[in-house]
Protein backbone atom coordinates (compact mmCIF):
# COMPACT_ATOMS: atom_id res chain seq x y z
CA UNK A 1 0.00 0.00 0.00
CA UNK A 2 1.66 3.20 -1.02
CA UNK A 3 2.61 5.58 1.95
CA UNK A 4 2.63 2.42 4.37
CA UNK A 5 4.41 -0.56 2.55
CA UNK A 6 7.69 1.79 2.20
CA UNK A 7 7.53 2.30 6.22
CA UNK A 8 7.79 -1.26 6.62
CA UNK A 9 10.53 -2.20 4.33
CA UNK A 10 12.71 -4.91 6.24
CA UNK A 11 15.60 -4.32 4.25
CA UNK A 12 16.01 -1.01 5.71
CA UNK A 13 15.02 -1.72 9.09
CA UNK A 14 17.89 -3.92 9.34
CA UNK A 15 20.24 -1.31 7.84
CA UNK A 16 19.03 0.77 10.84
CA UNK A 17 19.65 -1.70 13.05
CA UNK A 18 22.63 -1.74 12.56
CA UNK A 19 23.59 1.58 12.26
CA UNK A 20 22.03 1.58 16.42
CA UNK A 21 24.27 -0.87 16.94
CA UNK A 22 27.23 1.09 15.82
CA UNK A 23 25.68 4.50 17.32
CA UNK A 24 26.18 2.28 20.98
CA UNK A 25 28.93 0.83 20.59
CA UNK A 26 30.15 4.31 20.90
CA UNK A 27 28.34 5.53 23.92
CA UNK A 28 30.36 5.02 27.08
CA UNK A 29 27.11 4.92 29.06
CA UNK A 30 25.24 2.31 27.08
CA UNK A 31 28.01 0.15 28.36
CA UNK A 32 28.06 0.97 31.94
CA UNK A 33 23.63 0.18 31.28
CA UNK A 34 20.99 -0.27 29.24
CA UNK A 35 19.76 3.91 28.09
CA UNK A 36 16.20 4.18 28.96
CA UNK A 37 14.54 5.93 26.17
CA UNK A 38 10.83 6.39 26.61
CA UNK A 39 8.22 6.10 23.91
CA UNK A 40 5.61 8.83 25.72
CA UNK A 41 2.46 7.50 23.62
CA UNK A 42 0.77 4.54 23.82
CA UNK A 43 0.41 4.44 20.25
CA UNK A 44 4.60 3.51 20.16
CA UNK A 45 4.22 1.23 22.90
CA UNK A 46 1.98 -1.22 20.04
CA UNK A 47 4.54 -0.53 16.93
CA UNK A 48 7.19 -1.81 19.51
CA UNK A 49 5.80 -4.74 20.37
CA UNK A 50 3.82 -4.89 16.98
CA UNK A 51 7.13 -4.96 14.79
CA UNK A 52 9.18 -6.85 16.86
CA UNK A 53 11.69 -3.42 17.04
CA UNK A 54 12.79 -4.13 20.61
CA UNK A 55 13.90 -7.58 19.79
CA UNK A 56 16.12 -6.07 16.62
CA UNK A 57 18.04 -3.83 19.06
CA UNK A 58 20.70 -5.06 21.64
CA UNK A 59 20.29 -5.00 25.23
CA UNK A 60 22.24 -1.79 25.52
CA UNK A 61 18.97 0.00 24.82
CA UNK A 62 15.69 -0.50 26.20
CA UNK A 63 12.51 1.04 25.47
CA UNK A 64 10.19 2.39 28.84
CA UNK A 65 6.81 2.48 28.02
CA UNK A 66 5.28 6.03 29.30
CA UNK A 67 1.64 7.35 30.19
CA UNK A 68 0.74 8.51 26.86
CA UNK A 69 -2.61 6.37 26.97
CA UNK A 70 -5.44 8.73 27.94
CA UNK A 71 -8.07 5.85 29.19
CA UNK A 72 -5.20 4.11 30.78
CA UNK A 73 -4.64 6.93 33.41
CA UNK A 74 -8.57 7.57 34.24
CA UNK A 75 -8.78 7.07 37.77
CA UNK A 76 -11.51 5.22 39.39
CA UNK A 77 -12.96 7.50 40.53
CA UNK A 78 -13.84 9.33 37.43
CA UNK A 79 -15.10 6.10 35.65
CA UNK A 80 -17.05 5.80 38.57
CA UNK A 81 -19.09 9.41 37.67
CA UNK A 82 -19.37 8.17 34.54
CA UNK A 83 -21.19 5.14 35.29
CA UNK A 84 -23.32 7.09 38.16
CA UNK A 85 -24.64 9.75 34.85
CA UNK A 86 -25.30 6.53 32.72
CA UNK A 87 -27.47 5.02 35.32
CA UNK A 88 -29.67 8.22 35.24
CA UNK A 89 -32.82 7.46 33.09
CA UNK A 90 -33.20 10.61 31.47
CA UNK A 91 -29.52 10.02 29.79
CA UNK A 92 -27.58 8.12 26.76
CA UNK A 93 -24.07 7.72 27.60
CA UNK A 94 -22.10 8.26 24.43
CA UNK A 95 -18.44 7.19 24.89
CA UNK A 96 -15.20 5.40 22.50
CA UNK A 97 -14.69 1.94 22.60
CA UNK A 98 -11.75 1.53 24.91
CA UNK A 99 -13.52 3.85 28.16
CA UNK A 100 -16.24 1.17 28.38
CA UNK A 101 -14.25 -1.68 29.51
CA UNK A 102 -12.28 0.42 31.93
CA UNK A 103 -13.29 -0.99 35.34
CA UNK A 104 -14.18 1.85 38.00
CA UNK A 105 -14.50 0.51 41.78
CA UNK A 106 -17.76 -1.42 41.39
CA UNK A 107 -18.51 -1.98 37.93
CA UNK A 108 -17.48 -0.84 34.10
CA UNK A 109 -19.57 1.53 31.44
CA UNK A 110 -19.89 -1.86 29.59
CA UNK A 111 -21.31 -3.67 32.69
CA UNK A 112 -23.72 -0.61 33.09
CA UNK A 113 -25.03 -1.38 29.91
CA UNK A 114 -25.79 -4.97 30.55
CA UNK A 115 -27.90 -3.94 33.42
CA UNK A 116 -30.24 -1.09 31.48
CA UNK A 117 -28.23 1.72 31.35
CA UNK A 118 -28.43 3.46 28.03
CA UNK A 119 -24.66 3.32 26.85
CA UNK A 120 -23.57 3.90 23.20
CA UNK A 121 -20.10 3.51 21.75
CA UNK A 122 -19.64 6.36 19.11
CA UNK A 123 -16.39 6.78 16.82
CA UNK A 124 -17.25 10.67 17.09
CA UNK A 125 -18.39 13.59 19.36
CA UNK A 126 -20.22 14.65 16.11
CA UNK A 127 -21.85 10.76 16.53
CA UNK A 128 -23.08 11.94 20.27
CA UNK A 129 -24.43 15.47 18.66
CA UNK A 130 -26.47 13.57 15.92
CA UNK A 131 -27.94 11.45 18.86
CA UNK A 132 -28.82 14.66 20.67
CA UNK A 133 -30.66 15.97 17.22
CA UNK A 134 -32.75 12.78 16.95
CA UNK A 135 -33.61 12.64 20.21
CA UNK A 136 -34.90 16.16 21.59
CA UNK A 137 -36.50 14.63 24.72
CA UNK A 138 -33.35 12.99 25.79
CA UNK A 139 -30.03 14.25 27.83
CA UNK A 140 -27.15 13.10 25.84
CA UNK A 141 -23.63 13.00 27.38
CA UNK A 142 -20.58 12.64 25.89
CA UNK A 143 -17.61 11.42 27.38
CA UNK A 144 -14.40 13.54 26.48
CA UNK A 145 -11.33 12.20 26.85
CA UNK A 146 -7.95 11.97 25.63
CA UNK A 147 -4.43 14.39 24.93
CA UNK A 148 -4.03 17.23 22.84
CA UNK A 149 -5.07 14.78 20.11
CA UNK A 150 -9.07 14.48 20.83
CA UNK A 151 -9.56 18.08 22.30
CA UNK A 152 -10.03 20.01 18.98
CA UNK A 153 -12.93 17.75 17.54
CA UNK A 154 -14.52 17.62 20.72
CA UNK A 155 -14.21 21.71 21.15
CA UNK A 156 -15.67 21.82 17.50
CA UNK A 157 -18.49 19.63 18.72
CA UNK A 158 -19.33 21.92 21.61
CA UNK A 159 -18.77 25.07 19.31
CA UNK A 160 -21.10 23.37 16.64
CA UNK A 161 -23.78 22.18 19.36
CA UNK A 162 -23.92 26.27 20.51
CA UNK A 163 -24.51 27.44 16.94
CA UNK A 164 -27.10 25.00 16.53
CA UNK A 165 -28.60 25.59 20.17
CA UNK A 166 -28.92 21.94 21.08
CA UNK A 167 -30.06 22.49 24.67
CA UNK A 168 -29.90 18.53 25.33
CA UNK A 169 -26.30 17.93 24.63
CA UNK A 170 -23.67 18.24 26.77
CA UNK A 171 -20.13 16.76 27.61
CA UNK A 172 -18.04 15.18 30.76
CA UNK A 173 -14.96 16.37 29.74
CA UNK A 174 -12.06 14.35 30.93
CA UNK A 175 -9.40 15.59 28.52
CA UNK A 176 -5.76 15.67 29.28
CA UNK A 177 -2.33 17.78 28.47
CA UNK A 178 0.72 16.15 28.00
CA UNK A 179 3.52 18.58 29.01
CA UNK A 180 2.68 18.78 32.96
CA UNK A 181 2.84 15.12 32.69
CA UNK A 182 6.03 14.00 31.17
CA UNK A 183 7.38 16.72 33.15
CA UNK A 184 6.02 14.36 36.57
CA UNK A 185 7.68 12.10 35.07
CA UNK A 186 11.14 13.43 34.74
CA UNK A 187 10.83 15.05 38.03
CA UNK A 188 10.39 11.65 39.36
CA UNK A 189 12.74 9.95 41.64
CA UNK A 190 12.10 6.72 40.71
CA UNK A 191 13.54 6.64 37.34
CA UNK A 192 16.67 7.45 35.04
CA UNK A 193 15.47 8.07 31.49
CA UNK A 194 18.25 9.26 28.81
CA UNK A 195 16.13 10.52 26.62
CA UNK A 196 12.69 10.64 24.55
CA UNK A 197 10.27 9.26 22.01
CA UNK A 198 7.99 12.35 21.18
CA UNK A 199 4.29 11.51 21.11
CA UNK A 200 3.38 11.95 16.75
CA UNK A 201 -0.73 12.43 17.30
CA UNK A 202 -0.31 15.01 20.03
CA UNK A 203 2.60 16.87 18.43
CA UNK A 204 0.13 17.19 15.11
CA UNK A 205 -1.79 19.71 17.24
CA UNK A 206 1.17 21.08 19.64
CA UNK A 207 4.08 21.12 17.29
CA UNK A 208 7.54 20.71 18.46
CA UNK A 209 8.00 23.73 20.65
CA UNK A 210 6.53 23.02 23.69
CA UNK A 211 8.70 20.17 24.37
CA UNK A 212 11.84 22.21 24.19
CA UNK A 213 11.95 22.33 28.01
CA UNK A 214 12.52 18.62 27.88
CA UNK A 215 16.38 19.65 26.28
CA UNK A 216 16.91 22.86 27.41
CA UNK A 217 15.72 22.29 31.45
CA UNK A 218 16.38 18.65 31.79
CA UNK A 219 19.19 17.86 29.33
CA UNK A 220 17.23 15.01 27.41
CA UNK A 221 17.04 14.71 24.04
CA UNK A 222 13.85 14.28 22.46
CA UNK A 223 12.58 12.71 18.63
CA UNK A 224 9.30 13.29 17.67
CA UNK A 225 8.49 9.64 15.84
CA UNK A 226 5.69 8.14 13.89
CA UNK A 227 4.15 5.43 14.18
CA UNK A 228 5.07 2.98 11.52
CA UNK A 229 8.17 0.62 12.29
CA UNK A 230 10.66 2.33 10.08
CA UNK A 231 9.53 5.69 11.90
CA UNK A 232 9.88 3.98 15.26
CA UNK A 233 13.81 3.14 14.31
CA UNK A 234 14.89 6.11 12.72
CA UNK A 235 13.98 7.91 15.80
CA UNK A 236 15.62 5.83 17.94
CA UNK A 237 19.01 5.86 16.17
CA UNK A 238 18.53 9.93 15.79
CA UNK A 239 17.92 10.20 19.71
CA UNK A 240 21.05 7.59 19.98
CA UNK A 241 23.13 10.09 17.65
CA UNK A 242 22.32 13.08 19.95
CA UNK A 243 23.80 11.13 23.02
CA UNK A 244 26.61 9.86 20.79
CA UNK A 245 27.46 13.79 19.60
CA UNK A 246 26.57 14.73 23.76
CA UNK A 247 23.68 16.99 22.22
CA UNK A 248 20.03 18.09 23.73
CA UNK A 249 17.83 18.91 21.35
CA UNK A 250 13.94 18.61 20.19
CA UNK A 251 14.25 16.96 16.54
CA UNK A 252 11.72 15.77 14.75
CA UNK A 253 11.43 12.68 12.78
CA UNK A 254 7.78 12.68 11.94
CA UNK A 255 7.87 15.84 9.66
CA UNK A 256 5.51 14.60 6.74
CA UNK A 257 2.50 15.21 10.03
CA UNK A 258 3.69 17.38 11.91
CA UNK A 259 4.32 21.19 11.79
CA UNK A 260 6.72 23.09 14.52
CA UNK A 261 3.66 25.62 14.87
CA UNK A 262 1.53 23.07 15.46
CA UNK A 263 -2.02 23.45 14.08
CA UNK A 264 -3.82 26.78 14.19
CA UNK A 265 -7.63 25.63 14.05
CA UNK A 266 -7.20 23.24 15.95
CA UNK A 267 -5.18 25.54 19.00
CA UNK A 268 -7.52 28.09 18.53
CA UNK A 269 -10.83 25.73 18.67
CA UNK A 270 -9.09 24.59 22.35
CA UNK A 271 -8.47 28.02 23.62
CA UNK A 272 -11.63 28.65 22.83
CA UNK A 273 -14.13 26.38 24.57
CA UNK A 274 -11.59 24.93 27.32
CA UNK A 275 -9.46 26.40 30.32
CA UNK A 276 -6.76 24.22 32.36
CA UNK A 277 -8.14 23.18 35.92
CA UNK A 278 -5.83 23.69 38.65
CA UNK A 279 -5.05 19.98 38.75
CA UNK A 280 -6.41 16.83 37.84
CA UNK A 281 -6.14 13.05 39.35
CA UNK A 282 -4.41 10.56 37.28
CA UNK A 283 -4.43 6.52 38.29
CA UNK A 284 -1.28 5.46 39.15
CA UNK A 285 0.20 8.94 38.95
CA UNK A 286 -2.20 11.09 41.60
CA UNK A 287 -2.73 14.58 41.25
CA UNK A 288 -0.78 16.36 38.64
CA UNK A 289 -1.31 20.68 38.82
CA UNK A 290 -2.59 22.19 35.58
CA UNK A 291 -2.98 18.46 33.76
CA UNK A 292 -6.67 18.80 32.68
CA UNK A 293 -9.07 21.10 30.94
CA UNK A 294 -12.60 22.12 31.99
CA UNK A 295 -14.91 23.50 29.74
CA UNK A 296 -14.89 27.67 29.92
CA UNK A 297 -17.68 29.48 31.83
CA UNK A 298 -18.68 30.95 28.38
CA UNK A 299 -20.04 26.90 27.41
CA UNK A 300 -21.33 26.22 30.77
CA UNK A 301 -24.59 24.93 29.26
CA UNK A 302 -22.75 22.03 27.82
CA UNK A 303 -20.52 21.41 30.57
CA UNK A 304 -21.92 18.14 32.18
CA UNK A 305 -19.86 18.40 35.44
CA UNK A 306 -22.38 21.78 35.75
CA UNK A 307 -25.36 20.14 35.20
CA UNK A 308 -25.63 17.10 36.58
CA UNK A 309 -24.80 16.27 40.53
CA UNK A 310 -22.13 13.49 40.25
CA UNK A 311 -20.18 11.97 43.38
CA UNK A 312 -16.64 12.93 42.25
CA UNK A 313 -15.14 10.62 44.89
CA UNK A 314 -11.38 9.73 44.92
CA UNK A 315 -10.93 6.06 44.94
CA UNK A 316 -7.92 4.00 45.00
CA UNK A 317 -6.75 0.96 42.78
CA UNK A 318 -7.15 -2.03 43.99
CA UNK A 319 -3.70 -2.50 45.71
CA UNK A 320 -3.01 -5.92 44.26
CA UNK A 321 -2.79 -3.92 40.60
CA UNK A 322 0.15 -1.83 39.71
CA UNK A 323 -0.57 0.49 36.70
CA UNK A 324 1.09 3.28 38.47
CA UNK A 325 4.09 1.74 38.27
CA UNK A 326 3.60 0.54 34.91
CA UNK A 327 2.24 3.88 33.94
CA UNK A 328 5.33 6.25 35.05
CA UNK A 329 7.76 3.30 33.88
CA UNK A 330 9.11 2.27 37.04
CA UNK A 331 7.98 -2.11 36.23
CA UNK A 332 7.18 -3.44 33.11
CA UNK A 333 3.81 -5.13 32.77
CA UNK A 334 4.59 -8.46 33.34
CA UNK A 335 6.59 -7.74 36.75
CA UNK A 336 2.61 -6.72 37.93
CA UNK A 337 2.02 -9.71 40.39
CA UNK A 338 -1.45 -9.92 38.70
CA UNK A 339 0.01 -9.56 35.02
CA UNK A 340 -1.75 -12.60 33.12
CA UNK A 341 -3.21 -14.88 36.40
CA UNK A 342 -5.87 -12.31 38.14
CA UNK A 343 -5.87 -9.35 34.94
CA UNK A 344 -6.59 -9.87 31.84
CA UNK A 345 -7.89 -8.59 28.45
CA UNK A 346 -11.67 -10.80 29.78
CA UNK A 347 -11.18 -10.05 33.27
CA UNK A 348 -9.19 -6.63 33.70
CA UNK A 349 -8.14 -5.16 37.14
CA UNK A 350 -6.63 -2.16 35.88
CA UNK A 351 -7.11 0.30 32.69
CA UNK A 352 -3.76 -1.03 31.02
CA UNK A 353 -5.07 -4.07 30.07
CA UNK A 354 -8.49 -2.88 28.48
CA UNK A 355 -7.14 0.05 26.27
CA UNK A 356 -5.78 -0.35 22.64
CA UNK A 357 -3.22 1.63 23.21
CA UNK A 358 -2.19 0.27 26.87
CA UNK A 359 1.37 -1.25 27.46
CA UNK A 360 -0.35 -4.26 29.03
CA UNK A 361 -2.40 -4.90 26.49
CA UNK A 362 0.48 -4.56 23.91
CA UNK A 363 2.21 -6.95 26.26
CA UNK A 364 -0.03 -9.43 26.31
CA UNK A 365 -1.33 -9.70 22.84
CA UNK A 366 2.45 -9.22 21.34
CA UNK A 367 5.08 -10.01 23.74
CA UNK A 368 5.30 -13.61 23.63
CA UNK A 369 4.97 -13.96 27.38
CA UNK A 370 4.03 -17.45 28.78
CA UNK A 371 1.34 -16.51 30.61
CA UNK A 372 0.08 -20.40 32.11
CA UNK A 373 3.21 -20.29 34.66
CA UNK A 374 1.64 -16.73 36.08
CA UNK A 375 -1.91 -18.21 36.16
CA UNK A 376 -0.94 -21.20 38.06
CA UNK A 377 1.48 -19.16 40.60
CA UNK A 378 -1.64 -17.02 41.17
CA UNK A 379 -4.30 -20.16 41.55
CA UNK A 380 -2.01 -21.52 44.17
CA UNK A 381 -1.35 -18.21 45.87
Amino acid sequence: MKYVDEFRDPVKAQTLAREIRGLLAGIVRAKQRPLQIMEVCGGHTHSIFRYGIQQLLPDSVEFVHGPGCPVCVLPMGRVDDCVALAERPEVIFTTFVDAMRVPGSMISLLHSKAEGADVRMVYSPLDALKLARENPSREVIFFGLGFETTMPSTAMTVLQAHAEALSNFSLFCNHITIIPTIKAILDSPDLQLDGFLGPGHVSMVIGTRPFDFIAQHYGKPITIAGFEPLDVLQSMWMVLKQIAEGRCEVENQYARIVPEAGNAAALDAIQEVFELREFFEWRGLGSIDHSGVRVREAYAEFDAERRFSIPNLKIADPKSCQCGEVLKGVIKPHQCKVFGSACTPETPLGSLMVSSEGACAAYYQYGRIDTSGLRKKAVAA
